[in-house]
Order: C-alpha cells, then structure tokens, then sequence
C-alpha cells in the first residue's frame, strides 16, 4: 500500500471532490467561504496537496450537498470500476 498523499486512490479522491463541487455548481471560493477557510484550503485538498481528516471531509461533503457514506460509495465504485 503507498503512503504518498500522491498515490493515484488519493488521486481519485481529490477528483470526486472537485467533481462534488462542480457538479453543486460552486466554486473553491464558494466552498471556502461556506467551510470559513481561505480558498487555499479548497485549492490544495482538490490538487492533493493537502489531505483532509474524517471531520474536515465531513464538513466538506455537507458544503457540498453529499453525505460522508453517499461520497465513500462512489468512490468505492470508482476505485471497484478500476480493478476490473
């Protein structure tokens, strides 16, 4: 198991998370406003720069209008989709 922040399964996460936002139609500065954290925040845990804990994932999710298990179900899907 890789323990980069880079690894390509945390790759994925920062993707879903930026597709979550896109698809919420907000932008990082949006999110950052609603999160009450500057948009670097928002910027780096999308690039992969950053890694979020379970509470701060938590609060991102809710920002973003997904719950916790709706997000840890399509990424579950996404990293099942690239196994087969």
């Amino acid at each position: 198991m890789e323990k980069s922040i880079y690894s390509a399964e945390y790759q994925q996460v920062c993707e879903l998370l930026r597709q979550l936002r896109r698809e919420a139609g907000l932008t990082q500065a949006q999110v950052a406003e609603a999160l009450g954290v500057p948009q670097s925040f928002v910027s780096k845990y999308e690039s992969g720069q950053r890694r979020l804990d379970v509470v701060e994932l938590r609060h991102v999710a809710t920002v973003l209008r997904v719950s916790v298990p709706a997000f840890l179900s399509r990424l579950s899907r996404t990293w099942n989709q690239q196994s087969e």
